[in-house]
């Protein structure tokens, strides 16, 4: 079981900061539960399941990385890199539990249980096939629109110009006919995707799991 990492809830959203050294694929992101309205709530009671009620929880062990507050409190991420499963654990312990427990699921409401029965059905997936498998976690029409907001956000950083943006993502002839000429649809859309990534960049990274 890896160690628990400890942090704020308060820092960006996360509940702890992950090293922004790794590559997306290692990155365990642990969101709070205020900004991800999918995250599971689960009580666990070590000891008190048996057969086909019993989660092992060593099984989840190549997966699972865990945050926890200083009232011991723990937020729990499985991920394969690509697809991930969020827990926060109301009562008892993940990291320190030994042999078969038994997990008790928070949910109420209409769309808060929506998101949240998805979020089990896809933990429950995965203890009885050890795989995330690919037809649980369908693609995501925002990533295009998202990974490009990142790519304008980082190159503003770096001191691109709009032209060279613009240039970046639709090529030099492109701007060369759409920026000063009969048309300037390309500054236009430049301007828009500079303005959408600055957005996005102060706080609006937060509405995107909420519009899920």
């Amino acid at each position: 079981m890896r160690r628990a990492d400890r942090g704020s809830p308060g820092n960006g959203g996360f509940t702890f900061a992950e090293d922004p050294g790794l590559p997306a694929c290692e990155a365990r992101v642990i969101w709070h539960a205020d900004v991800d309205p999918a995250i599971l709530p689960v009580s666990i009671e070590a000891g008190a399941a048996a057969g086909e009620e019993a989660i092992d929880v060593a099984a989840l062990a190549p997966w699972l990385r865990a945050a926890s507050d200083p009232a011991g409190r723990e937020y729990v991420v499985l991920t394969d890199g690509r697809r991930h499963i969020r827990l926060d654990i109301l009562a008892g312990t993940l990291l320190r539990a030994h042999g078969p427990v038994l997990l008790r699921y928070d949910m109420w409401g209409a769309r808060t249980a929506f998101l949240r029965m998805r979020t089990l059905e896809r933990f429950l997936d995965l203890v009885r096939t050890g795989r995330f498998r690919a037809p649980l976690y369908p693609g995501d029409p925002a990533v295009g629109r998202g990974v490009e907001l990142l790519r304008v956000h980082d190159a503003r950083a770096s001191g691109a110009t709009q032209r060279d943006i613009g240039e970046a993502l639709f090529g030099a002839e492109a701007v060369k006919r759409g920026w000063d000429g009969r048309t300037d649809h390309i500054r236009q859309r430049v301007r828009r995707l500079v303005k959408s990534a600055r957005a996005m960049a102060e706080g609006g990274y937060r509405l995107l799991m909420r519009s899920r």
